[in-house]
């Protein structure tokens, strides 16, 4: 089966039913919805046009409805009217009682997909069309209930070096490997969906580590937009030990969110970006 198409057309403006106040309407989520489209490739002999136009009205018309419905949501033509969330969708007659529906809900802020299926339904009448309509609604509802990600600033990882080696001999090799902690990091929470990396670039010249500055990471991270900050430390305690630790602290407060430490670990720096995956994953993404 061909992949549906998901045609972008103009947004509908959606009028909120009178029992919402303002400040209600102003504190619901904003979503903006674009007519499904629809395709059919049944080959019917009948022109089914009218009734598949008019179903699709309806259709859209009870979706639109059923999100609107509770004051949690309220629908928007675009993200520039504030929209959080984007649902895009398109159905598909494959034969005279087979129908496909795919549908998407794309997170605006985030610029990533928070569900994207593909639904089968029988039959191509009013109570199918229903049906259908009910079953796409609560798993549309479901998809933009899933909380947003934290913005967190993750900032490079540091060496905190307890050995009698010489700094120079080593310096070029720890710089490489404790950036293979960083980007892994950064890119495990990424994947964990929980978490949204806010690009930290250039805007960390420090005088002192950050692991020093007494907590001016989460100024730094508010600074860059972020909810939250987190720091990593490396401790090379002998070439074949270390340990490694973490804190998140809140951007805008400054608290201490969150703290790990991995106790004493065997392995050469090349260990040290597993470690530091393993530890944050079990201790931010695992633990909630």
């Amino acid at each position: 089966m061909r992949r549906i198409r998901l045609i972008l057309s103009a947004f509908l403006l959606f009028t909120l039913p009178a029992a919402y106040s303002p400040a209600d309407a102003e504190a619901a989520i904003g979503v903006a919805m674009d007519d499904f489209s629809y395709t059919d490739t049944s080959a019917e002999p009948a022109n089914q046009t009218a009734a598949h136009e008019r179903r699709l009205q309806a259709f859209m018309a009870a979706l639109r409805r059923d999100i609107g419905e509770g004051g949690r949501f309220r629908l928007v033509p675009s993200a520039q009217d504030g929209a959080a969330f984007k649902v895009i969708g398109g159905i598909q007659k494959t034969s005279t009682l087979v129908q496909w529906a795919k549908v998407a809900v794309i997170d605006v802020g985030a610029k990533r997909l928070v569900m994207d299926k593909l639904y089968t339904f029988r039959g191509d009448n009013d109570e199918s069309w229903e049906r259908a309509e009910v079953f796409v609604s609560r798993e549309v509802m479901a998809a933009l209930t899933i909380p947003a990600p934290v913005a967190l600033a993750v900032f490079d990882f540091e060496l905190e070096d307890t050995t009698a080696a010489s700094a120079g001999a080593s310096a070029i090799s720890d710089a490489s490997y404790l950036a293979e902690v960083t980007g892994s990091v950064r890119e495990a929470l990424s994947q964990s969906g929980r978490y949204r990396i806010v690009d930290v670039g250039g805007e960390v010249a420090k005088a002192q580590a950050l692991r020093d500055c007494n907590g001016c990471e989460a100024a730094i991270a508010q600074k860059l937009g972020a909810d939250q900050s987190l720091i990593g430390v490396v401790r090379r305690v002998s070439r074949t030990e270390y340990t490694l630790g973490f804190q998140v602290r809140d951007a805008r407060t400054g608290a201490v969110l969150a703290r790990g430490d991995s106790g004493l670990r065997l392995g050469a720096d090349y260990s040290w970006k597993r470690g530091a995956v393993r530890l944050v994953s079990e201790r931010l993404v695992e633990s909630h």
